[in-house]
């Protein structure tokens, strides 16, 4: 156990990461469970992160915009795809968002692996290093989420399609370049699911979950020097399990 973990020059920036995430995250988590996709930010993040690889091979600097331009337009690519899969083939969208999925896990892969560090850049893609978020990575991704946010918040009944999946892939090309691709799915999923059947306060109460996770997981991992995206994972489920319990007592009156 190590108290002096606690530097809030590090853990801050890494909770306003989460933070910002999350601002775009729950509010698409709740629109993709309505719309049954629940498996699209794995399989759009994994594309972005072949994009991310791609850019790597070709020498870009990963922390550069070129690499950010890279991997939105494989993400976009992907999630073209996606609309015209669910255009023509809209009862088997989500198999087809699995196979997708595994399919750019696969050639992520095979790009690594001839790459002497490919397990450990796989690692990092997955889990993320959100430790190492530093306060100049987070105005690049504020600016993107902003626009997001204010376009889904305004004309949010008229986001479907190909402008929904093209909205989708640049938020989460931007989030998994922060946090990893298990975070992104946490962030995007966990809070969502729980607050689904609230009749009120459902966004709030998503957020609030989400933070939570992020303050807790960030705090454990500090102190007890554990895996730190593995572990708000954790403490995500473990928050959003504690608050769907809390519903079930009261009975749903929120």
């Amino acid at each position: 156990m190590n108290m002096d973990g606690l530097d809030p020059t590090i853990l801050g920036p890494a909770l306003l990461a989460g933070i910002l995430v999350l601002s775009t995250h729950v509010p698409m988590g709740i629109k993709v469970l309505e719309r049954g996709i629940v498996f699209i930010d794995l399989a759009i993040a994994q594309v972005a992160g072949v994009g991310i690889i791609g850019a790597d091979m070709l020498g870009l600097p990963m922390h550069g915009g070129s690499v950010q331009i890279v991997a939105t337009a494989t993400a976009l690519s992907g999630a073209l795809l996606l609309a015209w899969l669910e255009k023509h083939y809209a009862r088997s969208l989500e198999a087809l968002i699995g196979i997708l999925f595994v399919l750019a896990a696969s050639i992520g892969i095979i790009l690594l692996s001839k790459n002497p560090h490919g397990g450990e850049y796989l690692k990092d893609l997955l889990v993320g290093q959100i430790l190492w978020v530093s306060p100049h990575d987070l105005i690049p991704a504020a600016l993107i989420y902003a626009v997001i946010l204010a376009v889904w918040f305004i004309f949010r009944e008229r986001i479907t399609g190909v402008l929904f999946y093209a909205m989708f892939a640049i938020t989460v090309t931007a989030s998994v370049q922060l946090v990893g691709v298990y975070l992104v799915f946490a962030s995007l999923i966990i809070p969502a699911l729980t607050v689904m059947r609230m009749r009120r306060f459902r966004l709030l109460s998503g957020y609030g979950l989400g933070i939570a996770g992020y303050a807790i997981g960030l705090s454990v991992s500090a102190i007890f020097d554990l895996p730190t995206g593995a572990i708000i994972v954790c403490a995500i489920a473990g928050s959003s399990l504690l608050f769907s319990r809390l519903l079930n007592i009261l009975h749903n009156d929120l």
